[in-house]
């Protein structure tokens, strides 16, 4: 009974907040959800006489967004679903002399413009800021913005990971890793996504969950500074995404598009959106196979078909002019072949992931300057493993996990706007329920041998179980794990098999402001954590941010300091948490007697500049310093996609981080994004299956020297044929599993020949590889590093991924016929790894794994706009 009254009062904790928040967004819905912007406005003469048939656009220069309206009966405009930008605003009317207008959307609260025109030939009135300051943009936070213009041309290098490449090829901090990974300003997958204001913590990566196509999106904001006081949870990168919207399209409009290419890659996409002033639905359903759907342990794919489907719809309703209500669905499944290497041809190994969301939104404007703003949400993944029908075909051990992570909350705020105040109260309250199941068993005979000869061979007879090893030629195994043995398969054991259940309660509030006095603009707030799960925490974060924009010289300088709140990863936490405590008291796969992952804290620090050159180039970096206390990241299991949390006692992050871009100078387009970050974790470590046991300070794999993107894009005029050519660098993630040459010697023979391991100028092959006992002096990897023996150094001189280039280059058309309307044939091709570059992500890690780059693909696209 007392177990039932607090499953009662937690519930009741989390419903009710939620339950009053929805009844008081019943009486009051409104305008642009999230952090996506309105602009309003009315377009009048001299003499106040509302003008009709007025033509007005906004433009971006940086991201090329764009959007045009004309004025109805009542002289009026809106621009809905406005990514946050400084835009400039231009009216043209007939007899009348233009009028443009600097309009910065950064918030949700509508904005307010009237265009008072002039007439033809006399004096006007026109407010427009100096070229260079089109471009920058006064605020404290270092972010990215991207616009659909942008995402649809980048080459597609990842099946069902186009968000995550986005991600890795919009900004500089980010260091790309296998399957759709990716380590933001040196931490791994502590990103926070803001899907039209519905909060997303848990992994997007495509062995984990399923991604938002890019159909579905508009825009995204990617931020990588320091966070406001609105966000917490995941703080490293935050991604604001806004999905595209049919209110206020007066139009049928959409696309159906189709794509094929190497491996047996097929992409089908149809997309359909329509709308009025009063009511707009946008449908978009796509699906992807391949023969190379994960990133592979070998050069070409074995065993790694998958495929991928996605069904999402958002509908708005204007129910009046200042309320709107909103729904998004989403739907997706991702089915995953688990890829083979050579060592293990024989598996069949399985996943499946399934993915749905129900996320409504309702906003109320008061006074054109108060907006009520109220997201409620439901989101569940489930990923199933599965191991090969015949458990023996798995090796060196055999696995099966059914996982859910089902979530419900509401993110509620209040923003208001005034004089040079821009404030903003919420709160952000969620529950996310847990289910785990797993079983494991060992089927090499050799992977956890009781004992072994004199030579060091593990004795794989299955009736030498006498961890004594007194027997004929016999002696013990220093390797041995007893917690294992009852679940070794060869020997007579049984699947072990875990089974459990929590929820995870976090509570948040959060107040903030951005005041504008002169030319700075400072943000101030506090937010406020409550944790309760498998432990219980919490914590007040200040935060507090400047700029300052020097208008003459087209600059802004910006500094900032963060307290956040870091939680663990939800995926595998009950399992992580149990290691060598409760069910898996017996110590299995090694691992210590620990206390839970606990929630750790982190203080930051930012500080950066943008600069303007001329009304052509921006520039923009910043540095970053981050120490975290209880430091996150995941062990993974074996030769599997099956990953457990971890967190070290600390980490000391640093780097810089920064974006050259042009504007659309006649056709041309470009930019170039680069990163530098230092990773330096400290152990102990707690959680996960493995034991990691390092020196006192090493570099982890999110550790890379850096990185950078190119992106040069040339179009014709009208929408015509364009050429676009897109150049990466990555200096190399660091190496865990192979941590210098004496390791090397240990590998398997096909591991050997397939990082290209010499000794002495000898290279290693399938029939003669080397040992631990063989002579090398010089030892050499055609894609490690690979420090010699003795030299490698954790912190100083980790081993590391060789260094690569590698060049994507499309070819395409926009308008294929040269038609003068909306309906037009779009066609392009595409190769992705120009020079078919042979590289890694990483080997044998013990955080992910190993994973191979993609060869060189081709793939040709086309469709239909309209």
């Amino acid at each position: 009974m007392s177990f039932i009254r607090m499953r009662l009062k937690t519930a009741i904790s989390v419903l009710f907040p939620f339950s009053i928040l929805l009844l008081v967004s019943l009486s009051a819905f409104a305008q642009s959800l999230g952090n996506t912007g309105t602009i309003k406005g009315t377009v009048v003469d001299q003499s106040g006489a509302v003008v009709t048939g007025a033509h007005v656009h906004i433009s971006n220069p940086v991201t090329g967004y764009s959007q045009e309206a004309v004025t109805g009966p009542e002289g009026t405009f809106t621009f809905l679903n406005i990514p946050p930008n400084p835009y400039h605003l231009a009216v043209t009317a007939e007899r009348f002399a233009p009028f443009t207008q600097d309009v910065v959307a950064r918030g949700s609260v509508p904005v307010q413009v009237t265009a008072k025109l002039a007439v033809e030939g006399s004096a006007t009135s026109v407010n427009v800021e100096a070229a260079g300051n089109d471009l920058i943009e006064n605020d404290p936070t270092a972010h990215i913005d991207v616009d659909r213009s942008q995402l649809l041309k980048n080459p597609t290098v990842d099946p069902a990971a186009g968000l995550s490449q986005a991600i890795i090829y919009g900004t500089g901090g980010v260091a790309n890793d296998g399957n759709g990974f990716f380590h933001p300003l040196g931490d791994h997958a502590q990103v926070d996504f803001v899907v039209d204001n519905q909060p997303i913590s848990d992994q997007q990566s495509k062995v984990f969950s399923t991604q938002l196509p890019l159909s579905a999106i508009q825009s995204m904001e990617l931020d990588t500074g320091a966070p406001t006081a609105e966000f917490g949870d995941k703080t490293s990168l935050i991604a604001q995404v806004t999905t595209r919207s049919g209110l206020g399209s007066k139009k049928l409009f959409g696309s159906v598009d189709g794509t094929y290419g190497t491996f047996g890659t097929a992409v089908g996409s149809v997309a359909l959106g329509w709308g009025n002033d009063k009511v707009g639905n946008f449908f978009a359903i796509d699906g992807t196979r391949s023969g190379r759907f994960l990133d592979t342990p070998e050069l070409l794919p074995i065993h790694d078909k998958g495929n991928n489907e996605t069904i999402f719809d958002r509908a708005d309703f204007q129910l009046s002019p200042k309320d709107v209500l909103h729904l998004n669905l989403f739907a997706a499944r991702n089915w995953i072949q688990i890829p083979n290497d050579l060592d293990q041809l024989g598996q069949d190994q399985r996943q499946r992931v399934e993915t749905w969301s129900i996320a409504p939104g309702y906003q109320h404007t008061f006074q054109n300057n108060i907006l009520l703003t109220v997201n409620p949400y439901v989101r569940k993944d489930q990923f199933q493993y599965y191991p090969s029908f015949n458990l023996f075909s798995d090796s060196p051990s055999t696995q099966a996990q059914n996982r859910h992570l089902f979530n419900y909350g509401v993110k509620s705020d209040l923003a208001i706007v005034k004089g040079r105040h821009n404030f903003k109260v919420g709160i952000d309250l969620k529950q996310t329920r847990l289910l785990e199941a797993f079983a494991f068993g060992v089927t090499d005979p050799t992977f956890n041998a009781v004992c072994q000869d004199f030579n060091g061979n593990p004795i794989t007879d299955p009736t030498v179980v006498d961890p004594a090893c007194a027997g004929a030629g016999q002696q013990q195994n220093p390797n041995f794990s007893p917690g294992l043995f009852p679940f070794d398969l060869t020997r007579g054991g049984t699947l072990f098999h875990f089974h459990s259940t929590h929820n995870i309660n976090q509570y948040a509030f959060y107040a903030q402001d951005a005041i504008t006095a002169g030319n700075f603009l400072i943000n101030v707030g506090i937010r406020g954590d409550m944790y309760y799960g498998l432990v219980s925490a919490g914590a007040p974060e200040p935060r507090v941010g400047i700029a300052y924009n020097i208008k003459k010289t087209s600059t802004v300088l910006r500094a900032a300091y963060s307290r956040t709140f870091e939680t663990p990863f939800n995926e595998n936490l009950l399992l992580s948490s149990a290691t060598g405590t409760g069910g898996l008291a017996q110590t299995v796969f090694g691992a210590s007697a620990a206390p839970p992952i606990q929630p750790g804290n982190r203080n930051q620090f930012n500080a950066g500049f943008q600069q303007a050159l001329g009304k052509w180039v921006l520039l923009d970096a910043d540095y970053f310093w981050k120490y975290t206390h209880n430091a996150y990241d995941f062990s993974v299991l074996l030769n599997t996609n099956i990953t457990f949390p971890i967190a070290w006692h600390n980490s000391k992050l640093d780097g810089v981080t920064g974006r050259v871009s042009t504007t659309n100078i006649h056709g041309f387009q470009a930019y170039y994004t680069f990163g530098h970050t230092r990773a330096r974790y400290f152990p102990p470590e707690t959680g996960g299956l493995i034991t990691v046991v390092p020196p006192a300070v090493f570099r982890i794999d999110h550790d890379q020297a850096y990185q950078n993107t190119l992106n040069f894009r040339y179009q014709r005029p009208n929408d015509a044929e364009y050429f676009q050519f897109v150049w990466r660098y990555d200096s190399g993630l660091v190496v865990s599993g192979v941590p210098d040459v004496a390791a090397a010697l240990a590998l398997t023979a096909n591991q050997q020949v397939t990082i290209g391991l010499s000794c002495d100028g000898v290279f290693a092959t399938v029939a003669n590889p080397f040992t631990p006992n063989s002579t090398c002096n010089v030892g050499r990897s055609k894609l490690l590093t690979l420090p010699q023996t003795g030299t490698e150094d954790d912190d100083h001189n980790p081993d590391r991924v060789k260094s690569r280039n590698v060049l994507d280059l499309s070819v395409g058309t926009d308008n294929l016929l040269h038609s003068e309307g909306k309906r037009r044939f779009v066609a392009s091709v595409g190769v992705t790894n120009l020079t078919d570059k042979v590289g890694l992500y990483n080997f044998l890690s013990t955080f992910s794994g190993t994973h191979f780059l993609e060869p060189r693909a081709v793939s040709g696209h086309f469709g239909f706009t309209f």
